[in-house]
């Protein structure tokens, strides 16, 4: 570990999580916002579903870690909902299985220790014709995603954990379609803006003890300094605090 402690976010998932710091990607704008008040790392791998995730899990998340994360932030649930190959292989996960991995990673994380949060995303929709277009993939529907991130967000409900609801979130904006994503699945930067948005809003909602909202936590350092700028009159000024528009 590097200077005083921060807090620690992970961001673990798939694609949409590996590629979150790419594009002016949520990952990058929840590190701006977090500027100097908590390290976020990233733990993603493109096309894994629960299956894979489950697999190293502890190796990723170990209980005898030294520093346990504050939050981790979840996301599997698209490759999953994959339409099943006739040959048994592909990501496809039936939604019982999937719901019985997420509750398993759910479990795990929240046994890390008694102050890491978890927070879900579920999954979000897919422009179907934008995806067949630019990947050539017709496996994965916008219906396959909804019933996913239902299930998904059931089962937050019922573990008291934070979820992010995209599916609904993302098609609340009338261009959805055609300003959220840059193959169908993946998020542009106006897709991302949305999802750190969501993100932001629900780490000010919660109920956590201590909060670990971006307004809350302190700013390292940021005491007054004989070498500060100096304005016009003079005076000196303190920009430990100041916000630039991501």
């Amino acid at each position: 570990m590097i200077g005083p402690p921060r807090p620690l976010f992970v961001l673990f998932g798939s694609s949409i999580v590996q590629f979150s710091f790419s594009n002016e990607g949520w990952g990058a704008i929840l590190a701006h916002a977090y500027a100097r008040k908590a390290d976020i790392i990233v733990r993603g791998y493109a096309g894994w579903n629960t299956r894979r995730a489950l697999e190293v899990l502890h190796k990723i998340f170990p209980l005898d870690a030294v520093v346990q994360p504050s939050l981790v932030i979840v996301y599997f649930g698209g490759n999953d909902s994959i339409e099943p190959h006739p040959s048994g292989l592909g990501p496809h996960v039936p939604l019982p299985e999937y719901t019985l991995n997420m509750r398993k990673i759910a479990l795990h994380l929240k046994g890390l220790s008694e102050k890491t949060r978890v927070m879900f995303l579920s999954t979000p929709p897919v422009n179907e014709e934008q995806m067949r277009e630019v990947l050539g993939v017709t496996s994965r529907t916008n219906e396959g995603s909804r019933i996913y991130s239902e299930a998904c967000l059931e089962l937050c409900r019922e573990l008291d954990i934070k979820c992010v609801d995209l599916w609904n979130t993302i098609q609340q904006r009338q261009d959805w379609k055609t300003t959220c994503f840059v193959d169908g699945i993946h998020f542009s930067s106006e897709g991302s803006k949305l999802v750190a948005e969501e993100i932001l809003k629900a780490m000010e909602e919660a109920d956590w003890e201590p909060s670990l909202s971006c307004t809350s936590l302190p700013t390292e350092f940021d005491q007054d300094s004989i070498y500060d700028l100096l304005g016009l009159d003079g005076k000196s000024i303190n920009i430990s605090n100041l916000q630039i528009p991501p």
